[in-house]
């Protein structure tokens, strides 16, 4: 008669179930400051409750399609420099899956974003095709900085046109929050690069905030770009104030 034990057998965990798997590598962080952000500036400009879930909504799906895409696309180097956090890179998450999840969210994320307005829609869908782009291409060089800057600096349009059911405006937004947003962007952008440049700098990217980190040292230009991405804030909200969003 066999003494041997039984295999144990494996409970399950909540941590590698597939949803949280999925959101973990749709950059959750990011996504959801992003929709909060967009959603409190919704508010500001005088949006209703309605449209301010809506714009909320909007983003969350645009900003988690781009963190998989990212994830899709960073797959083999976040496994070789053992990133933690990246379900894909740990052979966690299948990148078929993740794709499909991708089509799915953008069949979805396009009749949201057209929802508030054809003018709207097509400005917040090619910021999110700005997104995917920049993760192909200028994410190793000098330039890197510039698809961060179009993609936010679209956003005060999807605001400004946008409106429930497609009543918004037919106004433009100011070149002031405009630019004001972009340099938004390349603020996020440098603080976003931050974590990531020993792994950057070790695969020869040589993006803006690496070559800045190089000459500074990354506790400065930690300090520097979160200085000046808080005065970008502050003066959006002082221009959105005195001058507002059209």
């Amino acid at each position: 008669m066999s003494t041997q034990a039984p295999p144990a057998r494996r409970g399950f965990s909540l941590a590698r179930s597939l949803p949280v798997l999925l959101v973990q590598a749709a950059h959750p962080r990011q996504a959801v400051l992003t929709a909060l952000g967009m959603g409190a500036a919704a508010g500001l400009a005088g949006r209703p409750l309605r449209e301010i879930g809506l714009v909320a909504a909007t983003v969350l799906v645009g900003q988690a399609i781009q963190g998989w895409d990212n994830d899709l696309v960073d797959r083999e180097g976040d496994a070789r420099h053992e990133l933690p956090r990246k379900p894909l890179a740990q052979g966690l998450l299948e990148p078929g899956t993740v794709r499909f999840v991708l089509i799915c969210a953008t069949l979805l994320v396009v009749p949201l974003s057209i929802s508030a307005g054809t003018v709207a829609g097509a400005a917040y869908l090619l910021a999110v095709g700005v997104g995917l782009l920049a993760n192909r291409v200028l994410r190793g060089s000098v330039l890197s900085w510039l698809p961060w800057a179009v993609q936010f600096a679209l956003y005060p349009a999807y605001l400004a046109y946008g409106g429930w059911n497609g009543q918004g405006t037919d106004t433009p937004p100011t070149v002031t929050m405009t630019v004001l947003a972009a340099l938004l962007g390349v603020g996020v952008h440098v603080l976003r690069a931050l974590p990531g440049l020993v792994p950057d700098n070790r695969d020869g990217r040589r993006h803006l905030p690496l070559r800045i980190a190089l000459r500074t040292g990354a506790p400065r230009l930690l300090l520097l770009a979160g200085l000046f991405t808080g005065l970008v804030v502050v003066a959006l909200l002082v221009v959105g104030q005195a001058v507002g969003l059209t």
